[in-house]
């Protein structure tokens, strides 16, 4: 039987801050990734374990570290799993318990999770549909994001409800081949 490869936690970054730059600033999937881009406010951190047992302490020390930081400093927390939850739903339901957790451990109010996992599928589409693209990266992705930062981003863009339908269009008029021309999947940048 042969085993998958491991990804290290360079490759792991350097693939998503490739899919960052090129399909959500690139295509402009978060019209708020720029700045906080640019200014160098996001923090990558990687969790290499092929087992998710740890996974979760992993997430709570990260909301930890981010909540100590002052936002000019860290804005925001990309915890990346390249070796596990590989499996959608399990990625799914792992993401609803993470939340949970954040709100126990008092971050309700104070954080946001978002999640991207490289088979995203939003409820109600088929597994094919472009559209689930907008929360697709490379690997299984969870994505801590300030309620400050998030309020302030919507202040600053009135129409912030439109994003999701703006991106869906984007995607569909770019189609699966100039999002495969895109090469933001794993092992697309090499460290």
């Amino acid at each position: 039987m042969t085993h998958p490869t491991t990804i290290a936690a360079a490759q792991a970054q350097a693939d998503t801050r490739r899919w960052l730059e090129r399909a959500v600033i690139g295509l402009n999937l978060c019209p708020f990734a720029k700045a906080v881009h640019v200014k160098a406010q996001i923090h990558y951190a990687v969790y290499e374990p092929a087992e998710a047992a740890d996974l979760m302490d992993a997430l709570l020390a990260e909301a930890k570290d981010l909540a100590a930081l002052d936002a000019a400093v860290r804005d925001t927390t990309l915890l990346i799993a390249p070796n596990t939850l590989a499996d959608f739903l399990d990625f799914n339901d792992f993401t609803a318990r993470a939340e949970r957790r954040l709100a126990r451990a008092g971050f309700d109010g104070v954080f946001q999770l978002a999640s991207f996992h490289p088979q995203f599928q939003f409820a109600g589409t088929e597994a094919d549909d472009l559209g689930n693209a907008t929360n697709r990266a490379p690997y299984p992705t969870l994505h801590l994001l300030r309620e400050d930062s998030v309020s302030r981003a919507v202040e600053a863009f009135p129409e912030a409800e439109a994003i999701f339908e703006r991106n869906i269009d984007t995607l569909e008029a770019l189609g699966s081949g100039g999002w495969a021309a895109l090469d933001v999947g794993p092992g697309s940048a090499r460290p």
